[in-house]
């Protein structure tokens, strides 16, 4: 009978360590930092060198804080907490999290919250933002900006974005509007639930940017206003997209739009497997269309429509003259 307690232990201990890590969890390494308060957390930062971990314990961090070292391909930089570890803002104002030129970067499972912007990310290649959470920002949630390409969101919730109700509260962004200057190519969004309460699109995919993946998503399109124009959940208009497999309810108008804000750019975007429901876009538009393409052009500017995307509710699939297959 004395021994029954340790072996069960035992068995615990091991069904533990064959269960998969969370996602936020860090692969262990013998160069880890673990910090506790906001004052810590921005001096690892500053202080960051390729191949560091910086852990944080749960709690709250207050600050603007700034990453601007750069990790190695070789060598990538984390930063990782659970959910519980909150980054947060004392005024309401500025950047939660900003990352500029800090390529080579992954950060994990942590919060953030009580920002203007919630993640930015200027001029830093190969960043992964991983599990994390980002709500109740003024602005936008997540935004790739300043040529940073080959960034990946993934397994990670953003909602409560554009708390100003100025339709400027997009969930993912992804380069600039009004400049094709802002080379914010190949960035993946992937499996995240965007929204409720997202005050802009759930994503905007702006010219100038190419090639990106909008995958395996789930999107809310409850608080959309079309105070700034955002009356669907993904709003393309780079080159060179594909949606596939997303999956989107509650929206104002449309599902998905695709646009040519400057002439060449809102082409090549392929819909692939994408099930939309419109049922109840209470939008002006007379006509609601899961996918709405504006300036199609089979040759010049074409788009990619598959036919195992669906749609309930609204008007169509598509609308007219777009082609299906």
């Amino acid at each position: 009978m004395t021994h029954r307690p340790r072996l069960a232990l035992g068995v615990a201990a091991l069904a533990a360590a064959l269960l998969p890590a969370p996602a936020w969890a860090a692969t262990p390494s013998s160069d880890t930092v673990t910090v506790s308060t906001g004052k810590q957390l921005q001096a690892a930062l500053t202080a960051a060198a390729p191949g560091r971990t910086i852990r944080l314990t749960d709690g709250t961090y207050t600050g603007n804080f700034k990453i601007t070292t750069p990790g190695t391909a070789a060598a990538r930089i984390t930063l990782t907490g659970s959910p519980g570890a909150v980054l947060t803002t004392s005024t309401g104002g500025g950047y939660g999290l900003s990352l500029n030129g800090a390529s080579y970067w992954t950060v994990q499972g942590l919060t953030v919250t009580g920002a203007q912007k919630g993640i930015m990310v200027d001029a830093s290649d190969w960043v992964v933002l991983d599990g994390v959470t980002v709500h109740h920002t003024t602005m936008e949630g997540v935004h790739f900006r300043t040529s940073s390409s080959h960034g990946v969101l993934r397994n990670s919730t953003v909602h409560d974005t554009g708390t100003a109700h100025d339709g400027k509260g997009e969930g993912v962004y992804v380069g600039t509007a009004n400049t094709l200057t802002d080379r914010s190519d190949y960035v993946q969004i992937l499996d995240n639930v965007i929204g409720p309460n997202i005050g802009g699109e759930n994503i905007d995919l702006k010219e100038g940017t190419t090639g990106g993946l909008v995958s395996g998503n789930r999107f809310d399109g409850n608080g959309l206003t079309n105070v700034n124009y955002d009356d669907s959940w993904v709003d393309v208009k780079g080159n060179g997209y594909v949606i596939e497999n997303n999956t989107g309810v509650r929206t104002m108008n449309d599902g998905y739009q695709v646009h040519s804000q400057a002439a060449g750019w809102g082409c090549g975007t392929v819909f692939r497997n994408n099930r939309s429901d419109l049922t109840g876009a209470g939008g002006s538009s007379a006509a609601k269309y899961a996918i709405d393409v504006t300036d199609y052009d089979r040759a010049a500017c074409p788009v990619t429509v598959t036919a195992d995307n669906t749609v309930t509710g609204g008007t169509a699939l598509v609308n007219p003259g777009i082609p299906v297959g």
